[in-house]
């Protein structure tokens, strides 16, 4: 018989339901957040600190030193800090603790890592698969409409077929805290939909709405979608493993690229912030760094040592 839970773990439960419901938190980020939560709960529980309102600055630098000693990475301790912090706040508007100790607590620095996105040759050659069979139709629908419109995994699988317009060539997309967007969708992708949706209607159980199915005419899940990207990579020569995530770092990367409106993107990423976006203009400096260096006559030194990034920016002409 499974013991009850104590009164510390009923608000966490009672915290994530607030963040589903409330907030309307994607499962995934929920996940997160109850996972690094009974992480500190246990911590907590180990030192014999009984009551959330027990716990103080002291105890919340010594949590991220027990973490850091574990081998947690900085983003890591970031996340869980984060989570920690809002959960105070939780617990602050309910009246059961009276501050937040994790208010200040800095976590480790992690060195930024930029996302990787594929060169427009090898996104072009990945969205090019040739066949009829249905589920290759199906996988060049999917494929397309990731790179064309930069959609999130999560919102690619919820799309419905009532969410694609092909006439005025848009998609209605449900994102991160289920606020919605349209954004467009490139002609290759409307015709590679156009071309699924006749195939669709084959193996769809009756009543199905999702716009992507299986062979058993359900909705195709999350894991199905990075497995066939992952195979269509390989069968393609692309010489990278490809994630779904990888074709939305590159839809925004060569958009960037070619139009320079940091803007436009945000909006079609769907980012709440500005600074969000703004990691994919270190994506476009350094495309542009490269074809400096391949390019310009006096860029690179004798003995092939490079002049860009060489101490601090002068002031412009």
């Amino acid at each position: 018989m499974a013991s009850a839970r104590t009164p510390e773990q009923a608000q966490i439960g009672s915290f994530i339901e607030y963040l589903r419901s409330e907030r309307r938190m994607s499962p995934h980020t929920l996940s997160g957040y109850l996972r690094d939560l009974r992480c500190l709960r246990a911590y907590c529980d180990k030192e014999a600190i009984n009551d959330w309102s027990v716990l103080t600055g002291r105890h919340a630098l010594a949590y991220v030193a027990h973490l850091h000693r574990t081998g947690l990475g900085g983003r890591s301790i970031q996340r869980a800090l984060s989570a920690a912090r809002s959960f105070y706040r939780h617990l602050l508007r309910s009246g059961t603790v009276s501050g937040n100790p994790f208010v200040g607590v800095p976590a480790p620095k992690s060195r930024k890592r930029l996302p990787k996105s594929l060169s427009v040759d090898q996104a072009a050659r990945l969205v090019g698969v040739d066949g009829s069979e249905s589920m290759t139709v199906r996988d060049r629908a999917i494929m397309e409409l990731l790179y064309s419109s930069g959609l999130r995994l999560a919102e690619l699988v919820s799309l419905d077929v009532a969410d694609v317009d092909l006439g005025d060539g848009v998609v209605r997309v449900t994102g991160k805290g289920g606020k919605t967007r349209i954004v467009p969708a490139g002609r290759f992708a409307r015709d590679s939909i156009r071309l699924w949706l006749v195939v669709r209607v084959a193996i769809a159980l009756p009543g199905e709405q999702a716009l992507f199915i299986g062979r058993g005419g359900r909705r195709l899940g999350p894991r199905s979608v990075q497995l066939r990207l992952r195979y269509w990579a390989r069968r393609q020569q692309l010489g990278t493993p490809v994630h779904p995530h990888m074709l939305r770092h590159s839809f925004a990367s060569h958009l960037l690229e070619s139009s320079g409106d940091l803007r436009a993107v945000q909006e079609l990423l769907g980012h709440a912030h500005i600074s969000t976006t703004q990691i994919y203009t270190h994506l476009d400096f350094q495309h542009l760094a490269r074809v400096y260096d391949g390019a310009h006559p006096r860029a690179h030194r004798r003995g092939g040592v490079s002049v860009r990034g060489r101490g601090t920016r002068k002031k412009d002409d």
